[in-house]
């Protein structure tokens, strides 16, 4: 029984990045079914030495070895987590132990990613990418016979095609709650981007979508980063948005727009969309290129094939037809029922519990 167990949730600290916070609303929803949950938080990629490492996998054989017979380990492994990566390898005591894998198939991609490598953009991948068969096959055996996690269908397929030994499950990311607002097919005329800026994330394609997109749909831009975003005449640039005037962006647009683009030479990933599930949670429909695990979206979005150009015209069709953008949005309602913490929990909960 899970209530008599302990677990050991070793998780980036909160606000480390998309990770840090997924983590707080992971331990509130796994609370309750355990006698104690001990969060172990830590600094996030790229801050661990390997004597940090040493020390953080010390500290965490401690917590197992107070009670070895009834704990449970649970990780977040994402790209350049080097730390739970290692720390949780081969403890003694033979406790269960699992994760969550943020970018499948790599469990963290850059396993020698410590601080030292961090600041040394060119070493990093000198030392990973020319050896990146040999880093899997060091992945593969530190992942041994765990059940990994992802949070996408494709996520876990990936998985389960690159760690042969391991189980993977296939959960999702939860849906944040977030007041309800005007109906999408009654908001202004307007598109939205959002999120944190960097690389692959489709704000470089801001000027191609305006040109693109019909001059009487306007497009508002927000997230933490876009205020140092060059201006583009026919774009309102936010800046980053929380509370209150999160509510009033996602109520002044029709749609999200993810014009998102491959964005690793290591080879695909298939990383969900906290971007996605923050416009479930507002009752927003999205439309996204095929990319990624954002090409298995089945509901509440408007997958199209294509580049920018196909998005843009893709985007304007469905934000003027009132029946088509109505029924999207009850899609992106019924998600945001079925997706709870507490209901998406139960993945977790029901693979422990077989433990």
């Amino acid at each position: 029984m899970l209530r008599d167990c302990r677990l050991v949730y070793v998780a980036p600290r909160s606000g480390v990045g998309g990770v840090g916070d997924y983590a707080d609303d992971f331990a509130d929803a796994v609370r309750p079914h355990f006698a104690e949950v001990i969060e172990y938080r830590h600094e996030g990629p790229g801050s661990h030495s390997m004597r940090d490492i040493l020390r953080h996998r010390k500290a965490i054989q401690e917590l197992v070895d107070a009670d070895p017979g009834r704990v449970i380990v649970h990780c977040e492994l994402s790209g350049g987590s080097v730390m739970p990566f290692w720390a949780t390898a081969q403890l003694t005591g033979d406790p269960v132990v699992t994760a969550t894998v943020h970018d499948p198939p790599g469990l963290v991609w850059w396993p020698a990613r410590t601080k030292f490598l961090a600041g040394k953009k060119v070493l990093n991948h000198g030392l990973h990418y020319p050896l990146r068969s040999a880093w899997r096959a060091l992945e593969r055996r530190v992942a041994g016979s765990r059940t990994l996690f992802a949070l996408t269908r494709s996520g876990a397929d990936s998985l389960a095609r690159e760690y042969p030994d391991a189980t993977a499950k296939a959960s999702a990311l939860f849906v944040p709650a977030r007041p309800d607002i005007t109906p999408a097919e009654e908001r202004p005329l307007a598109v939205g981007l959002f999120g944190l800026v960097y690389r692959g994330k489709g704000f470089d394609q801001i000027h191609q979508l305006r040109d693109s997109l019909p001059r009487d749909i306007a497009i508002r831009i927000a997230g933490r980063g876009t205020e140092l975003l060059d201006p583009v005449d026919g774009v309102e640039i936010l800046g980053e948005v929380n509370g209150p005037d999160e509510d009033a962006f996602f109520a002044s647009i029709r749609a999200l727009v993810l014009p998102y683009g491959k964005r690793s030479i290591y080879g695909d990933a298939f990383p969900a969309s906290s971007v996605v599930t923050r416009a479930i949670a507002y009752q927003t429909p999205v439309t996204c290129l095929k990319v990624g695990a954002l090409a298995e979206s089945d509901s509440g979005a408007l997958v199209v094939d294509g580049g920018v150009d196909e998005l843009a015209d893709a985007t304007a069709e469905l934000i003027t037809d009132p029946i088509a953008l109505g029924k999207l949005r009850r899609e992106v309602e019924a998600l945001r029922i079925s997706h709870t913490a507490e209901l998406v929990v139960e993945d977790f909960v029901s693979v422990w519990a077989a433990q």
